[in-house]
């Protein structure tokens, strides 16, 4: 697996997300107050690696 996937993603004000992060390298996540970028990277993208490794 050389990306991180996440499909649908449905948390607070997320609706339906789909993105494809590499692995092993440094994203940065932009955007407006409240557009979602908390959400992704703290209730999606971590809370997965928890549960998965």
């Amino acid at each position: 697996m050389d990306k991180i996937r996440v499909t649908k993603a449905k948390v607070h004000n997320l609706k339906d997300v789909d993105v494809s992060i590499p692995r092993h390298s440094l994203t940065v996540i932009t955007g407006p107050s409240g557009s979602g970028k908390s959400s992704l990277a703290f209730d999606t993208i971590y809370a997965e690696g928890q549960r998965r490794y």
